[in-house]
């Protein structure tokens, strides 16, 4: 009897096995991922992944964070528009400018493809890249969302949170791979998702080197293009930054397709994630239609390709990290 109590005692004292993925509920999805995750790094297990070819690359927005009903980084666009008119009111020289001066979203959204591309060369070009990143965490020290009332910053998705952590506390690397502007993303990624700014890929305006004439070098951000990162050019942005194929991506719609095929059409074990936004009580429900995140071919072709398809109404329990 008495070896029989100190077992007890012992066994009581294990700490119990912490789950990974705890705002997931569990269902087949979570099952899923991390099945892969504990074969992919199992050294006894035939699909054993060595720890330096270990990347998963992510989509930003719609995935690691809301992108309804406007990008949010053409909300910060207006924003500062509308705070450079505010200095110089002959900055707003355009129906799209004065729009954005105005914060008037829908006369913006009328301007078209043209109306936009000027809001974005007003408001991220013509300054040094460091400043630009300051501007961005200060607009996100206090900028809140029109219906959740929580700051942007606040609605990262816990459940793709406790996904990176789970996936590097198993020495995966985790990377950004988005259609945002790349020093955008760099200015929250590492407070927001652990993800240093030499781990963000995006797109890009040009970037020249100039030295002031008290003779401080800078990097000034150009109004030309550089690159777009976005559908078939994610997999060129990855080779370009990264440098291997992914073996996990994840995304949200049609735009980040091809980063899923390119990393899924790899040798050996490979995942790609696709989050179905399904969930119009706490969040936002859409896909097939619209002109942000529309997912069409990914909804189609998930299963054959084997592709997990996350439900976020059913396979999450909780959404924004800054809200219960």
């Amino acid at each position: 009897m008495r070896h029989i109590a100190l077992a007890a005692c012992f066994t009581a004292a294990l700490p119990a096995f912490a789950d990974p993925l705890p705002s997931w509920n569990d269902t087949d999805t979570k099952s899923r991922i991390i099945t892969f995750v504990e074969e992919v790094t199992d050294p006894a297990a035939d699909g054993f992944i060595p720890v330096k070819d270990r990347i998963a690359t992510f989509d930003n927005d719609g995935t690691l964070w809301a992108e309804q009903p406007a990008y949010f980084q053409l909300v910060f666009a207006i924003d500062r528009v509308a705070e450079l008119a505010a200095a110089d009111p002959a900055i707003a020289g355009s129906d799209a400018l004065k729009a954005a001066a105005a914060r008037d979203f829908a006369g913006v959204l009328a301007s078209g493809e043209e109306g936009l591309i000027e809001i974005v060369k007003a408001s991220h070009t013509g300054i040094d890249t460091e400043a630009f990143i300051a501007s961005v965490s200060e607009w996100l020290a206090t900028a809140r969302h029109p219906q959740t009332g929580l700051l942007y910053k606040e609605m990262t998705y816990q459940p793709m949170v406790e996904l990176l952590r789970y996936l590097r506390d198993e020495d995966f690397q985790t990377f950004i791979v988005s259609g945002g502007g790349i020093h955008f993303v760099r200015a929250f990624a590492e407070e927001a998702y652990g993800i240093p700014p030499q781990n963000v890929v995006g797109s890009q305006v040009a970037t020249t080197y100039e030295v002031a004439g008290d003779g401080t070098p800078s990097l000034i951000k150009q109004p030309e293009l550089f690159f777009v990162d976005d559908k078939e050019g994610k997999p060129v942005g990855i080779d370009n930054h990264i440098g291997k194929r992914p073996v996990i991506a994840v995304g949200n719609s049609d735009g980040d397709f091809a980063m899923l095929e390119y990393t899924t059409a790899g040798e050996g074990p490979r995942l790609g994630i696709l989050l179905h936004h399904t969930d119009a009580e706490r969040e936002f429900a859409y896909d097939r239609e619209g002109h942000i995140g529309v997912l069409n071919r990914g909804l189609d072709e998930a299963e054959a390709r084997g592709w997990v398809l996350i439900d976020m109404a059913s396979d999450w329990s909780r959404i924004y990290t800054g809200a219960r």
